[in-house]
């Protein structure tokens, strides 16, 4: 049976440098997402989407090896977009006005009908609070700026001024949302080793 790496496929996307910030170009790509708004650490909405993408991932997972595909992968990592309405209040101390869109990449052979039957089968299962919200979309960041993150998402700070620095130097602007893609398991790993991509499009 075939096993697929995307992530060693894409390398240069999900492997980051933790000491330079490094241009990437972004291509077209499909992921589940969900949207929401709200402090991630207090309301209820976050954890819901973030089990919700899980299971559904997991279960495309199973039915592209087990069907006519016959072919075996690694889900991918969760990813988030950051952002408010008023970016100038858009602040680490106050994340209560923040919105979100959390999200996993898809293999590009994943069909919305796929998609739909991999819903449908969770649906009967396990039917997790944010499963209504989840959509199948295509995502297209094209030029961005890159850095890993090592340490407490508190602490993204001086990381996430170190890409805004490097898009300055470079003649560029920022555009788009803020996006982090967490290669950690933060349920195992200690704060101080969690890895996060900082990733900002730019213009």
């Amino acid at each position: 049976m075939e096993k697929l790496d995307l992530k060693k496929q894409l390398k240069h996307l999900y492997k980051a440098s933790a000491k330079v910030v490094v241009a990437v170009e972004v291509p077209t790509m499909h992921y589940l997402m969900v949207d929401g708004a709200g402090d991630p650490n207090i309301v209820p909405a976050f954890a819901e989407a973030v089990e919700a993408l899980f299971t559904v991932s997991y279960t495309l997972k199973f039915m592209v090896k087990k069907g006519a595909l016959a072919t075996d992968y690694g889900v991918m990592p969760l990813e988030g977009l950051w952002w408010a309405d008023d970016m100038t209040k858009f602040s680490i101390e106050d994340k209560s006005n923040w919105k979100w869109t959390v999200m996993i990449m898809q293999p590009p052979f994943v069909t919305e009908d796929m998609v739909n039957a991999a819903i449908a089968a969770v649906k009967n299962k396990k039917n997790p609070a944010a499963l209504s919200l989840l959509r199948f979309e295509a995502f297209t960041e094209g030029a961005c700026a890159q850095i890993l993150h090592i340490g407490p998402f508190s602490e993204e700070g001086p990381t996430i001024a170190k890409v805004h620095q490097f898009i300055e130097a470079s003649g560029g602007k920022l555009r788009g949302k803020h996006h982090e893609i967490y290669l950690s398991d933060i349920r195992k790993a200690a704060p101080a080793k969690w890895q996060t991509i900082i990733r900002q499009p730019l213009c």
